[in-house]
């Protein structure tokens, strides 16, 4: 299994000037499926960026209703069903993701959600999913539906907190966790509100005792105060292995020991098929076209021949 970061930013102001990308993470080949967590704006581009492939998504998980978390999930979700031609794949978030609660939503058309099954999940929900099991795990936070995710695999537990303030429940809730990967916006003890700073984090840790610990979704104050750093003063105050996520990182999961998770950066790839260079080489041009066969996505090109003058 691999954990793979698109995306570690974190925050309006983290998204709007993009210091550190805001595309999400995807977790790859959990039971032999990939799945795209909180895709924030760019998480399509991010994904061609670091050579993988939205088109290979079983998977759509947003937390709640702000636009770094669900601005791609869309166009993401017409990768997983090869341009809303067929019925694939899931579709999970908070209810005002999914149908919308008072001024909170709904994210997700239902056109687009018209082709995947689709859970949408309440704090508390439990629901079965290509051998896997999925609880919404609460939040404390701006969308008051918002919901964060224990993913379960063959007593496998990869916790996900989203977007909340620390409060005693919390705990509770990710208990058991193996991976546990926690927005963790600023470092120290001033948190903004609706937000975890490194005290509460540390405060997780020390109660829920994870084999691996992961920091994403920073602020501009935790991006500009070293967060390897940060890390590793966390890791030696509570003992769990903990790591500051970057942008491209991907990890390779030992469900035995976690803790020795293999770090790789990913290459920052150029991804000319999909029209980011204009002086695209015989060779790429054909590879376009062999790429959008194997997809079956093959309707502009026969369109360009009907219309050729």
């Amino acid at each position: 299994m691999k954990i793979i970061f698109l995306g570690t930013g974190g925050g309006r102001f983290s998204a709007i000037n993009q210091r550190r990308m805001t595309g999400g993470f995807r977790i790859d080949n959990l039971g032999g499926k990939n799945y795209h967590i909180d895709p924030g704006p760019g998480a399509l581009v991010r994904t061609y960026q670091f050579g993988l492939d939205p088109r290979n998504i079983d998977g759509v998980f947003v937390s709640h209703a702000h636009t770094d978390h669900y601005n791609d999930a869309e166009i993401l979700i017409e990768s997983m069903t090869k341009g809303m031609t067929t019925n694939y794949g899931h579709i999970m978030g908070a209810k005002s993701v999914i149908s919308g609660y008072e001024s909170w939503g709904p994210c997700i058309s239902s056109y687009h959600q018209s082709k995947s099954k689709v859970f949408a999940l309440e704090e508390g929900d439990v629901r079965y999913f290509d051998n896997c099991l999925i609880k919404a795990t609460p939040t404390l936070h701006g969308d008051p539906k918002g919901v964060g995710f224990q993913i379960e695999f063959r007593d496998f537990k990869i916790s996900y907190t989203s977007d909340t303030s620390y409060f005693p429940e919390l705990s509770k809730a990710h208990e058991g966790a193996d991976v546990f990967i926690a927005s963790v916006l600023r470092p120290g003890g001033k948190a903004i509100k609706g937000h975890l700073c490194s005290s509460g984090f540390i405060r997780l840790l020390k109660e829920i005792k994870p084999k691996l610990a992961i920091m994403t979704h920073l602020g501009l104050k935790m991006i500009s105060n070293n967060p390897i750093g940060e890390a590793k003063r966390i890791t030696k105050l509570t003992g769990v292995k903990t790591l500051a996520a970057f942008d491209g990182m991907s990890l390779d999961i030992n469900f035995n020991n976690p803790a020795k998770a293999r770090i790789v950066s990913l290459k920052d790839v150029d991804a000319p098929y999909h029209g980011s260079n204009p002086n695209l080489s015989g060779f790429e041009r054909r590879n376009t076209n062999k790429l959008a066969m194997k997809h079956g996505e093959t309707d502009e090109f026969v369109k360009m021949r009907k219309h050729r003058y």
